[in-house]
């Protein structure tokens, strides 16, 4: 996939392109769905497919007492949109400048001169230029002038429910800490990449070591709390179930800062540092919990094990049985 970061990167003969726009943050089922459409029209036309997406949110800019914490970087985001198969994403700079630029001069600068674009697929509640003018009717009123259709894709609902599936839904769920509601939601399992990096080597000494991720992590977490899931060792290649902790560790008093850390089930030699890891939250067990002691804390990281260990292992039998 090729990532424009301006719209002088694309070449001249780049060809005629099918268009999805969008903040595309966390690329949940939503987005995907338009992308999925985008790829339809354009193997239809025999044109590239290009995904349209910001630097930041807009509302950084715009309304920034309102600005919600972004799902993902910029940079996951543009993993994500790569594993969906698309030819190439236009990264803008979402600045005053383009804050201000018209939504005639938008479409005429953006979509016309430099993407030749061929069709345009938003959402149905989809704004762009200056003031939020741009509306999809004054797409298709441009589309006309320019020599391009615009494709309106409907929301998308959640099987079995009624709420439309939103980047601001994800956040709920994961501030609730409801990992599995929020995979269905997105699609794919909530999950942090890192690198492994050394800690107190506290599981260690409890008898349960853990691979610690580095306080800044470049995707989401989850509310404070035990879970059960997979760490997916990239270096090695190598998927292992695992019991999973989010948040300071009340128990001791010297942990400032939130950090996630997973402990291989049944597995004490593994050296996992400095591994490029995955952390994948499949199920909550628990709230993180101070115990009067190391007895106690024990105990319970016991239980969580087995409970995790249980969990995981019925997720895989049905997986299993369902392929």
């Amino acid at each position: 996939m090729i990532v424009f970061r301006d719209p002088s990167e694309i070449p001249a003969d780049f060809g005629r392109t099918v268009v999805a726009i969008g903040k595309f943050d966390g690329v949940h089922a939503g987005h995907r769905a338009i992308v999925e459409r985008a790829k339809e029209d354009a193997a239809q036309l025999g044109h590239k497919t290009v995904a349209v997406t910001f630097d930041r949110n807009p509302l950084s800019i715009l309304r920034p007492d309102r600005c919600p914490d972004n799902v993902v970087t910029v940079d996951r985001k543009l993993e994500l949109l790569e594993a969906t198969g698309i030819d190439a994403v236009l990264v803008l700079t979402f600045d005053e400048q383009l804050a201000e630029r018209s939504a005639e001069d938008f479409v005429r600068a953006l979509l016309v001169d430099a993407l030749h674009v061929s069709t345009v697929l938003v959402g149905r509640d989809f704004r762009f230029g200056k003031g939020g003018a741009g509306t999809p009717a004054l797409l298709v009123e441009l589309g006309a002038e320019y020599d391009f259709t615009v494709d309106i894709v409907e929301d998308v609902f959640l099987q079995g429910t009624d709420r439309r599936v939103s980047s601001t839904w994800i956040r709920e769920l994961l501030a609730a800490g409801d990992v599995a509601l929020a995979a269905a939601v997105l699609g794919r399992p909530v999950s942090v990449r890192g690198e492994v990096v050394h800690g107190f080597k506290r599981g260690r000494e409890l008898g349960f070591p853990t691979a610690n991720l580095p306080e800044v992590l470049d995707d989401m977490i989850p509310a404070d709390g035990i879970y059960a899931g997979w760490l997916v060792d990239h270096t090695g290649d190598v998927r292992y179930p695992a019991a999973i902790s989010v948040g300071v560790n009340p128990t001791f008093d010297d942990v400032h800062a939130r950090q996630v850390e997973a402990h291989v089930i049944d597995e004490t030699s593994l050296d996992l540092y400095g591994h490029s890891v995955t952390v994948e939250f499949t199920h909550r067990l628990r709230g993180m919990t101070a115990f009067a002691g190391i007895e106690a804390l024990k105990e319970s990281i016991a239980s969580d094990v087995v409970q995790a260990r249980t969990l995981l292992a019925d997720a895989a039998d049905r997986d299993a049985a369902a392929r």
